[in-house]
């Protein structure tokens, strides 16, 4: 019985070092080196950082996105399960098709939300605001309203 325990452990370990090595390094990000680059499919104002990804593949992807003070996002869904970390500032989340603040929720530093495919959604800041998105890609914004989408402006 001890030999097959030991058996046992020793398949468990060997295969969680071979993932491991193939699972590629780690990886340190800190905050100072981000990269912040425009989002075309995001209203003017909002910024994105890529710490892995890439988005548009379906491969796990992390990014972060800083929104200015008194930004709107117009109601939008995502072919995929977003989550979403409120790193700084406030991000008010409202569920529907039609943007409306008198029925959003703050979203603080530290809290999370989880939105199924397909969710309409929309979201407002009050200050400036920094969220960490991940996921599993192929990523996408789709715009409830056509006319809102920044990417046909």
């Amino acid at each position: 019985m001890r030999t097959l325990k030991l058996s046992a452990f020793a398949l468990a370990f060997a295969a969680t070092t071979a993932w491991a090595q193939h699972a590629g390094h780690h990886q340190l990000v800190r905050a100072a080196d981000l990269k912040w680059s425009p989002v075309p499919s995001l209203p003017k104002g909002a910024e994105i950082a890529v710490i892995e990804g890439p988005m548009n593949q379906a491969t796990p992807f992390t990014v972060r996105i800083r929104f200015p003070a008194n930004y709107a996002l117009p109601a939008h869904t995502h072919p995929a399960i977003e989550r979403v970390t409120v790193l700084a500032g406030v991000f008010h989340m409202g569920m529907g098709e039609k943007f409306n603040r008198a029925a959003g929720t703050p979203v603080r530093a530290g809290d999370m939300m989880v939105m199924h495919p397909g969710t309409p959604h929309y979201a407002w800041t009050e200050g400036e605001t920094v969220v960490q998105l991940h996921g599993t890609g192929p990523w996408g914004v789709t715009y409830i309203n056509p006319n809102d989408d920044p990417r046909k402006q």
